[in-house]
């Protein structure tokens, strides 16, 4: 069974940096994207920022400059790098990957982890 496992989260004052990690493991399979998306209570979920196998990536319009998404390959970790965090930044983030192609879209990613909290103090 594939699974996501996200850690790093925490409570952090606005203008500092968290990073957070997600370990996949499981069945061999092949992802064609993987994504950071986050939560808040009440909202719909909302793309942080996604990467396909080629290595490009789509980053929100309200982390672009401050995030930044990378993947390990051997370690088989992503990792969401975040800076100058804000208040508006507080939510659950989630990890996922998508088996059937790019998209940005929820609907298009397979396989999630359980969420891990940040909480940005003002």
């Amino acid at each position: 069974q594939v699974r996501l496992v996200e850690t790093g989260g925490g409570v952090v004052q606005a203008g500092g940096s968290l990073r957070l990690s997600c370990a996949i493991s499981g069945p061999i399979f092949r992802p064609q994207a993987w994504g950071w998306y986050r939560q808040v209570p009440g909202k719909q979920r909302d793309l942080v920022a996604s990467m396909n196998t080629g290595g490009s990536i789509k980053y929100a319009d309200s982390v672009k400059g401050r995030f930044a998404m990378s993947r390990d390959v051997a370690q088989n970790t992503l990792d969401l790098q975040m800076n100058n965090l804000k208040p508006e930044d507080t939510a659950v983030y989630y990890c996922a990957a998508a088996v059937g192609g790019w998209g940005l879209r929820v609907a298009s990613y397979d396989y999630w982890g359980q969420g891990t909290q940040v909480t940005v103090s003002s």
